[in-house]
């Protein structure tokens, strides 16, 4: 799947069941569903969960407790604007 096909499946009711927890977690987060999505980053203890985590807390608004979790990913805080940094990650996970 590129990311094309990832966004064409925000419109169906639930994420394909190959998406890995990272994925997942982004898609849930696309469908304005923030706590199921920070949930799915919550199990995932590695770089790449923190990324997303960090995200999440970009997306509420808690900028201090993201930038923990960037640190915690070994990233820079994102600048770029959510939806910019959303398609990044996509990408680079798919």
């Amino acid at each position: 799947m590129d990311i094309v096909g990832f966004k064409n499946t925000l419109s169906d009711r639930a994420p394909p069941d190959s998406l890995s927890m990272p994925l997942a977690a982004l898609w849930y987060q696309a469908q304005g569903e923030w706590a199921k999505a920070h949930q799915l980053a919550q199990q995932q203890h590695d770089k790449t969960g923190y990324w997303i985590h960090a995200y999440l807390h970009r997306v509420e608004g808690d900028i201090a407790n993201a930038a923990y979790w960037y640190r915690r990913a070994h990233r820079e805080p994102s600048q770029t604007p959510l939806n910019q940094e959303w398609e990044e990650i996509a990408t680079a996970l798919l």
